[in-house]
């Protein structure tokens, strides 16, 4: 069985490319970059999604001599000039503090009208190969940001984000109907069957 490195110490990424890689490719196996204790996190200092996913997919593979993989992703807002983007994970300042984030995002839109609060989530995931090859996919999904947190399901922005075409946030979605739409949903299947294909090789 081939083994594929996920770039994340993120379990529920690595249960999502599971369950899209099973019926795509079920002779690669993910695992996680957690089981190679030696390799520490990898630094995101790209100014955009494309640049970060590739420079963690790269990282691991050449550490690893493994096939890799990586997501980056986060919130663009439009009355925000597409902020916090990139920043999403650390736009309090503390790096994954969903709450901190969620209402400095709340507080700098508040006095947004209902019309102007469009914005979409954005995920790239990024293949490197030991062998130097690369392959880059991206997901949208676009909708409006909510004026108070609704929902307990998801993280980060998910309680605030309303995608297009529907009257609740990503948190009141179940785990199948997010994983349908979602922005890394979108890029995890487009990218499924490159990896299985440059995985038989």
């Amino acid at each position: 069985m081939t083994r594929l490195v996920l770039s994340s110490r993120n379990k529920g990424k690595l249960v999502e490319l599971q369950r899209i890689l099973a019926t795509i490719a079920p002779h690669i196996k993910p695992v996680s970059v957690s089981d190679f204790p030696d390799i520490s996190d990898v630094e995101e200092t790209g100014a955009t999604f494309e640049e970060n996913a590739l420079l963690k997919a790269e990282t691991i593979a050449m550490k690893t001599g493994l096939a890799a993989i990586a997501d980056d992703s986060g919130l663009c807002i439009d009355a925000l000039n597409g902020a916090p983007g990139v920043l999403s994970a650390r736009w309090s300042g503390e790096h994954g503090n969903d709450r901190a984030n969620l209402e400095k995002v709340l507080k700098e839109i508040e006095d947004v009208q209902p019309d102007k609060r469009q914005g979409k989530f954005v995920s790239v995931v990024a293949l490197a190969l030991p062998d130097g090859r690369t392959e880059i996919c991206r997901g949208e999904i676009h909708g409006v940001i909510r004026y108070s947190p609704v929902g307990d399901g998801g993280f980060g922005y998910d309680p605030i984000f309303q995608p297009d075409g529907y009257d609740v946030t990503m948190a009141q979605l179940s785990a199948d109907e997010k994983d349908r739409i979602s922005h890394r949903g979108r890029a995890m299947r487009e990218i499924a069957p490159v990896i299985a294909q440059l995985l038989s090789e």
